[in-house]
């Protein structure tokens, strides 16, 4: 699998992923930039990444912009043909805004940034599957309408929830006041991917902290 990594004006993580792509996973990765239009060298086998950051200085609501840069329509063409595509913060909020994910992320419920590590888990595994992954965000309060929650629900598109270090989905665990402890979600097609932790600062010993490496595994198949 080969990994494009899009870079915005106002990328700040961009550097990050390839590092935990590259170095940490082993993969393959092209940095993108936002007014290119070319990802032939991608199948939809592989998987296009946008970073975290603060992509064209958030004006307007976080993603608004680069919703609309030339990369963007190709990343979006990408993705309804069946490629994967992983949004992590910055990139969770392009995907809302681009319409490829559902929902909307609001400022966090206390009106500041927020910066430490916070656990998550699937909502299918068992409280021994808690990951310990770092935020850095102050948009990330996810909210969607109660037909679309439903939704997401029934048809198991939340892929991770805040939750304290025993595993217990509650109020405590919620950084940011996300509907439902919701930190990930996917598409219906389960292709396109959005999250606001940071797995790709969680990839290094170095750091302390592997448990990013699990992420990449679930959701992309990352060998």
């Amino acid at each position: 699998m080969k990994f494009g990594v899009v870079v915005f004006p106002g990328s700040n993580c961009d550097r990050d992923m390839i590092e935990a792509l590259q170095n940490d996973l082993g993969q393959e990765v092209i940095p993108l930039w936002h007014k290119d239009k070319d990802i032939s060298m991608f199948s939809t086998s592989d998987c296009i990444v946008l970073p975290g950051g603060f992509s064209y200085g958030d004006y307007l609501r976080c993603g608004a912009i680069a919703r609309f840069s030339p990369m963007m329509e190709r990343v979006i063409s990408f993705a309804q043909d069946g490629g994967k595509v992983l949004g992590v913060c910055n990139g969770f909020q392009i995907l809302c805004e681009s319409g490829l994910l559902p929902g909307v992320l609001l400022k966090n419920d206390h009106r500041k940034f927020i910066c430490k590590n916070v656990y998550i888990k699937q909502p299918s595994k068992d409280n021994n599957s808690v990951l310990k992954i770092p935020v850095a965000h102050g948009e990330g309060r996810y909210f969607a309408d109660e037909a679309t929650l439903k939704q997401l629900h029934e048809n198991n598109q939340i892929i991770y929830q805040y939750c304290d270090a025993s595993g217990s989905v509650v109020p405590s665990g919620n950084p940011n006041g996300a509907l439902d402890n919701i930190a990930g979600i996917t598409n219906a097609g389960r292709n396109v991917f959005g999250m606001m932790p940071h797995p790709e600062r969680a990839c290094s010993s170095a750091l302390g902290n592997t448990d990013g490496i699990s992420v990449f595994k679930s959701l992309l198949g990352v060998a």
